[in-house]
């Protein structure tokens, strides 16, 4: 057996590809990708975890399935195969978010279909699964679905506390502030706000890493 053979499922290597997309490569805070869904989707924070999770989901399961027949693909038609994989796995959790979340699912609306031309998916499936093993390929689809839903949570968890008042529907302000004078922010539920919010995430993210902004 070689050295390659006999690394370990979770080596530094390959954990790396699972925590690297949480910071340091961050879909949307530093490659800048899927923040259309981001504005979208993020009003709530149930609807922006299901996001999440479906992203992560299609993702890791694109790239896993790209990754075993990337051998069998012909160059030509390479982008029809990996849309054909994408929009199958986007049906199939499409169903089931109809299945068993009816009203999550009419909340994500039109956005769920539109994972299929999301720019990570598809960033990751040419850049990575074509070239790669299955096993480092389904993880790093995992990764970069988790650091795109770390973003929409955020957003989910700042926009609908501060615009509603509640999280995942449940009342989290009390009401005796409400009686004292508080006022929910409305702004906060509108799609400028979570692009403004969006850009404070960057402007914190890539101050903390300074080496961000030098490449």
């Amino acid at each position: 057996m070689s050295n390659k053979e006999k690394e370990p499922l979770f080596s530094a290597k390959n954990m790396k590809l699972l925590t690297g997309p949480l910071n340091q490569n961050n879909p949307i805070t530093v490659q800048i990708l899927g923040i259309c869904s981001a504005l979208a989707v993020t009003a709530k924070l149930k609807p922006a975890f299901v996001m999440a999770l479906s992203v992560t989901v299609v993702c890791a399961f694109s790239n896993l399935i790209i990754s075993l027949i990337r051998n069998t693909i012909p160059s030509r038609i390479r982008i029809i195969v990996q849309l054909v994989v994408v929009a199958a796995l986007v049906i199939l959790v499409d169903q089931i978010l109809k299945a068993y979340v009816y009203d999550v699912s009419k909340q994500l609306s039109v956005f769920v279909g539109l994972i299929i031309t999301n720019c990570i998916l598809m960033g990751r499936l040419e850049a990575f699964a074509l070239g790669n093993k299955p096993w480092q390929s389904f993880l790093d689809g995992i990764g970069n679905g988790m650091g795109y839903g770390l973003i929409l949570i955020i957003l989910g968890f700042v926009r609908e506390l501060l615009g509603a008042g509640t999280l995942w529907g449940y009342r989290i302000i009390p009401e005796s502030f409400y009686e004292a004078g508080y006022v929910n922010n409305g702004l906060m539920l509108l799609p400028p706000m979570a692009l403004i919010l969006v850009g404070i995430i960057i402007w914190i993210h890539r101050s903390k890493n300074k080496s961000l902004c030098e490449k």
